[in-house]
């Protein structure tokens, strides 16, 4: 519902608010370059007496002195009986320049403020400025969901496993500007209810006009007490009395209040604030339109400057997410469907699988209803089972088209009970991978359902595992199954391999270790980091393999390592790639995986190929933070993965301490038992704000996991609150 809202606020305003916005961003420098043009004084540094006598020596015919909210002061005054304004230097009172409104910035206002159509225009600005408030807030509850909780909101953002830009860019310029704008929205709804009386204006208070006057001589304005004890930061207007009559005033109106100066003593003869309500409402113009704080509008103006591009990938995203939702033939009704297939999908991917589903079943001879989770009905006549494809959103939370599914479960009948079967969809670099398809099963379960098949999770849209899957599924209905789903791939890119080395064979684990330049001539790699992902497709292969990267692109090669699997299509494919040869693969963003910013030590842990990533961390900290590296492998002396750089690096200082173990030397030993020796330690590394990055396989991690349990057990700390915090990151396979 949440993310409906915000679809539909943005696609409604998206015009209006581009013009919105690139005229606010306009605006926004308009303080910038008056304040740019003009000294500022600092609080303290001249009263307003102190100005008025310096002005008056260069401009006698003064009649007004007006300090603009930007800081720059502007004398009105008459000279041979036209009247003018000047831009003025206050420390002086001399000349900088003729006064007048800007056309430009005065036709911008027009269209920013009414979209140049009067009260009519005010209205519909007043709507944008509501909608704007709208998609900013349900926006960063998104982005918050996303995240994985509002702690982590500014976190490093996780990167969708689908791979496309679109998505990442829109969430990452989101969360920056969302704040500037969502301020800028709401104090626009607010300027728009007061002008349509909507919200009651707090009446400025104004001081009375006195009815008795000294009458004597006017004194020299430096001299007046009144004026004196004005500092120039506070002033907004000082109108000067008229010569020629000694029972005029001086107007005096400052940014707390007004009132009226004696010319011939320079005393308050009456004064009024303006009220707190004014003042409030004084400030939010101010902080809207940036005139008093210049430097807020600029900010205000850059986070303007996003809208556009917001806009686009808005509409991207929403385009992406319909043409993934199935074009459904033969898509049987609920109540005379043999099986039910229910979806739930944050980005649409899952639709892909599910359709494929759909024609499979149907393939088989069943009937077929096919709906997202959301239209879970309390009914199904000829129903004999409930399949549900679901992924996961953000840190376990329910996907869009799935939020009611779970509320209308427990209303359901006692009576209906559906066999049924549950595939998750996500990727495994998540701590929350699946969340939610176990929280269905489990709940499915409750209702004492009985399961069809045990629950299986499908990791980084493997169209291998939805294959199996399929097959199994079969089975358990009794009829032939064959699933077959490739999911859109990002463009490729061909990597030529020009250096490799080779390790393992004596203990039958051949892996090598690949490193590729781009094999066009002139051509460069593209834009990736050590953790990032590389997927290969090899050849006669439907579906990518992942490996994380041990390189950045700045390094000039694409390095990974590679464990030649037994039948494994894509690691026998580079294993046996000669030098010179080519393969096609492309980058997937992991910028969850990553050592957090700033100076705490960061514990490094991974078996075999799970060094790839955490070498190229090492190779990147020049700054010679502190990095421990713990890595498991079989046999020193056959495949100690990047033996010798690692020993260059610890003297280097890039790498504070190096631990191994190896599980074929003549003391057997693996990497959480090299962990459990420096227990202390690693209390202390944790102590000290430490984070943990574990690259490997799961079985590994999920030994790593249990050590590091117990280690950290005389801390009250535990895994599972590491990973809330962002303190325990994961990338098993």
């Amino acid at each position: 519902m949440l993310r409906r809202l915000h679809s539909f606020a943005g696609l409604v305003a998206a015009l209006f608010l581009l013009s919105t916005a690139i005229t606010g961003a306009l605006l926004s420098l308009e303080p910038a370059l008056q304040r740019a043009a003009a000294p500022v004084p600092a609080r303290g540094a001249l009263s307003v007496a102190d100005v008025a006598a310096k002005v008056l020596l260069v401009y006698p015919g003064t009649e007004q002195i007006e300090r603009l909210p930007s800081g720059a002061v502007v004398v009105y005054f008459t000279e041979d009986g036209q009247t003018a304004a000047d831009l003025i230097d206050p420390f002086t009172g001399t000349r900088l320049g003729t006064y007048q409104q800007s056309a430009v910035f005065a036709w911008l206002k027009d269209l920013h403020r009414a979209f140049l159509w009067d009260d009519k225009g005010r209205a519909g600005a007043g709507i944008v400025a509501l909608l704007l408030s709208v998609l900013c807030i349900s926006g960063l509850f998104l982005l918050a969901a996303r995240a994985g909780g509002w702690r982590q909101l500014f976190g490093p953002m996780r990167s969708a496993a689908s791979g496309t830009v679109s998505p990442r860019l829109h969430a990452e310029l989101a969360r920056i500007a969302a704040l500037g704008l969502l301020l800028s929205a709401l104090t626009g709804c607010w300027m728009s209810a007061l002008r349509f009386g909507l919200l009651t204006e707090a009446p400025e208070l104004e001081a009375d006009f006195p009815q008795s006057v000294a009458g004597t001589a006017a004194a020299p304005v430096g001299a007046l007490p009144a004026l004196q004890q004005t500092d120039l930061v506070d002033l907004h207007q000082l109108i000067f009395p008229s010569r020629t009559d000694l029972q005029d005033l001086y107007a005096l109106r400052t940014h707390q209040g007004s009132g009226y100066v004696d010319q011939a003593t320079g005393a308050w003869l009456s004064y009024a604030d303006y009220g707190s309500g004014a003042r409030l409402q004084t400030f939010i113009v101010e902080l809207h339109t940036g005139e008093a704080y210049w430097w807020l509008g600029l900010v205000f103006g850059v986070a303007a400057l996003t809208v556009p591009v917001l806009a686009v990938t808005g509409v991207q995203i929403w385009w992406q997410r319909r043409r993934a939702m199935p074009h459904l033939q033969g898509n049987s009704a609920a109540d005379l469907a043999d099986t039910i297939v229910l979806v739930g999908s944050e980005t649409n991917s899952t639709w892909g699988f599910a359709n494929a589903l759909f024609e499979g079943l149907k393939a088989a001879g069943c009937r077929v209803h096919l709906a997202p989770m959301d239209q879970l009905a309390n009914h199904y006549a000829k129903a004999e089972r409930l399949l549900i494809l679901t992924s996961t959103y953000g840190d376990g939370d329910v996907p869009a088209s799935a939020s009611q599914f779970l509320p209308k479960l427990q209303k359901l009948p006692p009576t209906l009970s559906l066999p049924f079967a549950v595939l998750g969809f996500g990727d495994r670099q998540f701590c929350s991978f699946c969340a939610f398809a176990d929280r269905v099963t489990k709940a499915l379960l409750q209702r004492q359902w009985p399961q069809l098949m045990a629950t299986d999770y499908v990791d980084r849209q493997s169209a291998a595992t939805f294959k199996h899957w399929g097959t199994a599924l079969g089975k358990a209905i009794g009829r032939p199954l064959t699933l077959h789903y490739t999911p859109e791939l990002p463009p490729s890119h061909t990597l030529m391999l020009v250096e490799r080395q080779n390790y393992g064979e004596a203990v039958q684990t051949p892996t090598c270790v690949l490193r590729f330049k781009a094999a066009a001539p002139g051509s460069a790699l593209p834009t990736f980091s050590a953790g990032d992902l590389v997927g290969i497709l090899p050849p006669g292969g439907a579906a990518p393999r992942f490996y994380s990267l041990a390189s950045a692109n700045t390094d000039g090669v694409l390095e990974i390592c590679v464990r030649q699997q037994e039948n494994g299509l894509c690691s026998g494919f580079l294993y046996n790639l000669k030098l010179g040869e080519t393969a096609a693969g492309f980058i997937q963003k992991n910028a969850r995986f990553k050592p957090a910013a700033g100076k705490s030590p960061i514990l490094l842990i991974g078996a075999g190929t799970g060094i790839g990533p955490l070498i190229g961390f090492i190779r990147a900290n020049s700054a010679q933070r502190p990095m421990y590296l713990y890595w498991g492998g079989r046999l020193a002396t056959a495949d100690f993965l990047y033996q010798d750089e690692l020993n260059s690096c610890l003297a280097e200082k890039r790498l504070t301490q190096l631990h191994t173990a190896f599980s074929r030397s003549a003391t057997p030993a693996y990497v959480q038992d090299a962990l459990q020796q420096d227990g202390a330690q690693i209390r202390a590394l944790m102590q000290a704000g430490g984070q943990i990055l574990i690259c490997g396989g799961r079985r590994m991690a999920s030994d790593v996991a249990t050590t590091l349990n117990t280690l950290l057990a005389p801390l009250a700390l535990d895994v599972e609150q590491l990973k809330k915090s962002g303190q325990y990151i994961e990338d098993s396979y």
